[in-house]
């Protein structure tokens, strides 16, 4: 992904703090559920199955034991298509079967909510989890339903014409989290 040349760019998190919050998010979503060999990463398009990935070695180095991911595409479950426009759908990729498991969603940024209830929708198709939980490595605000995460890496406070990227080292060829600005406001 290149930067455009009229685009200021703001470190949130540097690789190694970046680093630092996947290892305390591993923490947490372990100290929060009642078995491991029961959880299962659900990675939202297109960053968050990317950072499932991430989660999931991280949580395999704490605990010992390889932890299920894959990817749920909400598209078709979007209430709002018209807005944000359609994307090419990813293919649902699901490691086991949900029933009874503890399902983490995963995304990179939470914005208005309206990912993550069609999300939500989505899951309901695959079966019926034992708890969901969701997990965000930005949460930037601006919230239009009332959907908060479980697990959030950092709160940064933006303009709704900001925007938050997450890049990964095996993707971008660098890591970090940015804030990123058009122009001078």
């Amino acid at each position: 992904m290149s930067q455009n040349k009229d685009e200021e760019r703001v470190e949130i998190l540097s690789s190694e703090e970046l680093g630092r919050t996947l290892s305390r998010l591993a923490s947490q979503v372990v100290e929060s559920v009642s078995n491991t060999k029961e959880l299962v990463l659900l990675g939202i398009p297109t960053r968050g199955v990317h950072l499932s990935q991430v989660l999931a070695k991280h949580l395999e180095k704490l605990i010992g034991h390889g932890i299920a991911y894959g990817s749920l595409d909400p598209t078709f479950h979007r209430d709002d298509l018209v807005r944000v426009g359609t994307r090419m759908v990813q293919p649902t990729d699901l490691p086991t079967d949900l029933e009874s498991k503890e399902v983490v969603l995963v995304d990179d940024v939470i914005f208005t909510g309206r990912t993550v209830r069609a999300s939500l929708e989505a899951l309901q198709a695959w079966g019926r989890p034992k708890r969901v939980m969701l997990l965000v490595m930005v949460d930037r605000g601006h919230r239009e339903l009332p959907i908060q995460p479980d697990f959030c890496g950092r709160k940064v406070p933006t303009r709704r014409v900001e925007n938050i990227q997450l890049r990964l080292k095996n993707i971008d060829g660098e890591e970090g989290v940015y804030l990123c600005r058009r122009g001078k406001s």
